[in-house]
């Protein structure tokens, strides 16, 4: 069975949908009201910006059953309401569609001062063609242990000062591009923690100053120990070498060269020795006397 549809000028289009979305353009299709159609149709595409509260309209004329349409000259972060229906009027489809915003900053520092903090972050407009550096940038701050945020205010500039914080708050600051028309059409937001442990300085900079604590209780004690272990092994050698020493003059101070080794007595052979050696009673007559 094959059927098809009579033709019907006062039908919206169907399937109305986004295919893409970038920074200024939007990607819209949708299919005709019915199919195959015979002739040209001419539709009405018309835009309007929920921001600026300003519409505009765009005529697309196609004999396709299906219509793809660029909608270009969008902003960035903006909000959008298309309408896409027939140019005579008859019923509408429409959507919302959503821009992509600007990027957010890159290479955003913080440097501590004695009294303040300087947040420091790269062009916007060296890789956003869509960012000019009048428009600005704005800077929030996120105050965890009170659980509120703050607006600190905005600038052209490439860096921003803030006074007063408080020690033992952790902070958590964001810069975007600015804000336009009652804060929307806003950039993404470049984040980063401060004061962690609440010493005054970034997380960073708290982790690097405790490791350089440690280090410093850590060596002494370590330079401490080996001095003193070698001290110990110095007394212990020296110790060694005395008795050493002692044992080998003493067993030298014992040594029979007729026995070939050394001789140790008790206190109790000392006074035998003499009981024992031989008595010498006189000399023989026929024994010459040599008298030196």
């Amino acid at each position: 069975v094959v059927v098809k549809m009579i033709p019907d000028n006062r039908l919206p289009p169907r399937h109305l949908h986004s295919v893409r979305t970038g920074k200024t353009f939007a990607v819209i299709k949708w299919e005709s009201p019915y199919d195959s159609p015979d002739q040209d149709m001419l539709y009405a595409v018309a835009v309007k910006d929920l921001v600026r509260k300003t519409d505009k309209i765009y005529k697309v004329k196609s004999r396709n059953s299906t219509v793809e349409y660029t909608i270009k000259k969008l902003e960035p972060g903006g909000k959008y309401h298309v309408i896409v229906q027939l140019g005579n009027m008859s019923k509408e489809s429409s959507m919302k569609i959503n821009t992509v915003p600007l990027s957010a900053p890159d290479a955003l520092k913080i440097i501590t001062e004695n009294d303040h903090i300087l947040l420091f972050w790269k062009s916007l407009a060296l890789k956003e063609s869509n960012f000019n550096e009048s428009r600005g940038y704005e800077i929030h701050m996120f105050d965890s242990l009170m659980n509120i945020t703050a607006y600190l205010g905005n600038t052209t500039e490439n860096f921003f000062k803030v006074s007063n914080l408080k020690i033992g708050h952790n902070y958590s600051f964001s810069v975007q591009a600015r804000c336009l028309y009652g804060g929307q059409m806003c950039g993404e937001p470049a984040t980063l923690l401060y004061d962690e442990l609440g010493t005054g300085k970034d997380s960073s900079a708290t982790k690097s100053g405790r490791a350089t604590d440690v280090a410093a209780i850590v060596v002494p004690v370590l330079f401490l120990l080996l001095v003193t272990l070698g001290i110990g092994f110095v007394v212990l050698y020296m110790r060694h070498r005395r008795l050493q020493n002692s044992f080998t003059a003493f067993a030298n101070s014992h040594y029979s060269s007729r026995l070939g080794s050394a001789i140790f007595s008790s206190g109790d052979d000392l006074g035998d020795e003499d009981d024992e050696a031989p008595m010498i009673t006189g000399f023989s007559d026929d024994v010459p006397m040599v008298i030196a």
